[in-house]
């Protein structure tokens, strides 16, 4: 079957199941990917797919409800950024279940220009993966929002320390990649990214202190260092 953007979800997802590999969704287990409804396509495979097909909003929509990893996936790379609603985003925020679900739809939220009332909003929220788009968001906001000014990033610090508690892995690890994040988007950015991360290092709860040490070493290294001097 060839796609075109006159493809239909349906059409689409006939296509994918054609594509699926046991072998594949075996090893993407292994990277902590969600699999029970995987077929086994690959994120380069589904973004080829996604330039076939191209951006067609009602048609994510329909893709996101099939349930399926690799067709919720290509929602997302092909849901219009100025179509997609609070409500929509909110919804697809609720039915994620993964890491790399989370941190794909936090793309496109950002996309969308959600930010402001994402963030606070779902990292407020208990649940782990809506938690973790929240920082998603935020160390996507730090590379690609290059116009917003970094006083509108580095607000967002107080969060980030205030959820690094957080055992959970998928929160901890988006926290800490939130703060690097933040950290090397510009000189200006890194003195307080790295004051927060040495803050963290001190601190009496475990997720904390290795959120910390682990964005220090980043933080303070060579590679970073010498990048944002020359930017300078």
């Amino acid at each position: 079957m060839t796609l075109s953007p006159a493809s239909t979800a349906s059409e689409i997802i006939e296509h994918l199941r054609t594509l699926g590999s046991e072998e594949n969704v075996a090893g993407m287990a292994r990277f902590g990917i969600v699999t029970q409804t995987a077929l086994g396509l690959s994120n380069v495979e589904l973004r080829r797919i996604a330039r076939h097909v191209r951006v067609d909003h009602s048609r994510a929509m329909e893709l996101w409800q099939s349930d399926i990893r690799e067709a919720r996936l290509l929602a997302a790379f092909t849901a219009s950024p100025s179509a997609l609603t609070l409500e929509e985003a909110r919804e697809w925020a609720g039915d994620c279940n993964s890491w790399e679900l989370a941190d794909t739809v936090a793309d496109l939220f950002v996309a969308a220009r959600f930010e402001r009332t994402l963030i606070p909003e779902f990292a407020a929220d208990e649940r782990e993966f809506v938690r973790r788009i929240a920082f998603a968001m935020i160390a996507t906001a730090a590379v690609h929002l290059k116009k917003e000014p970094d006083s509108r990033l580095l607000a967002w610090l107080p969060l980030i320390e205030a959820h690094a508690g957080d055992e959970r892995n998928f929160v901890k690890k988006a926290v800490n990649w939130a703060l690097r994040q933040i950290g090397k988007r510009s000189s200006a950015c890194h003195g307080p990214a790295v004051m927060l991360a040495e803050k963290l290092t001190a601190s009496d709860r475990g997720a904390a202190r290795w959120i910390g040490k682990d964005a220090l070493r980043e933080l303070q290294s060579d590679r970073v260092r010498s990048r944002l001097g020359a930017q300078a």
